[in-house]
């Protein structure tokens, strides 16, 4: 199915718009500070540790910002086409991560979005993260912003690498299919083991 978007330009101007009028709402400082303090859960074994020396004390930061970036170009896609799957822009593995927590924040986010007027679109079954450089989301992201953080904006090829990398790493600790498995019992036997 091929999806009609607007105009880099367009987008570009209206997320631009969007960012700015967030980032001086009343509650953002506090949406912000949710967002940061759910570290300890919105972490996964195919997420952000994909960027290289990661750590995510340091680049929760950096990754607030293009996340937000992210549910604004998606915003703003929305708004001139009326179609979520339109929406569903093309993000990178570590920035759609971020956005995970930032919709973990219902209500904070419900209220800024109205009062700024916008919806903001993310549905997991319909999500895209195959971004790569030059397709639309690059081309909206560097119109609104110039040239994404190309630490954080890994394209969708390098990701793959990466996480076949880890999942090599990831068996010979006993995890399967990238931590959705594994076969330890917890049993007493086990946890001594591990404790010597």
């Amino acid at each position: 199915m091929t999806v009609e978007r607007p105009a880099a330009e367009r987008v570009a101007e209206r997320a631009r718009e969007i960012l700015a009028a967030v980032g001086t709402d009343p509650e953002f400082a506090a949406f912000k500070a949710a967002c940061l303090k759910y570290d300890s859960d919105w972490q996964c074994f195919t997420g952000s540790v994909v960027v290289a020396e990661y750590d995510q004390e340091k680049d929760k930061h950096a990754l607030f910002t293009e996340g937000l970036k992210a549910l604004c170009l998606k915003a703003a896609v929305y708004e001139m086409t009326g179609d979520e799957h339109a929406a569903e822009i093309p993000i990178a593995v570590p920035v759609d991560e971020m956005t995970h927590a930032m919709i973990a924040q219902p209500q904070l986010l419900a209220r800024i979005t109205a009062r700024v007027g916008v919806a903001i679109i993310h549905q997991t079954d319909q999500e895209h993260t195959d971004w790569r450089p030059g397709d639309y989301t690059d081309q909206v992201y560097r119109a609104a912003w110039g040239e994404p953080d190309s630490r954080l904006w890994l394209d969708a090829e390098e990701v793959t690498r990466r996480l076949d990398w880890l999942d090599r790493k990831y068996i010979a600790m006993g995890f399967r299919k990238q931590g959705q498995a594994h076969s330890f019992t917890f049993s007493t036997a086990e946890l001594s083991a591990s404790a010597v």
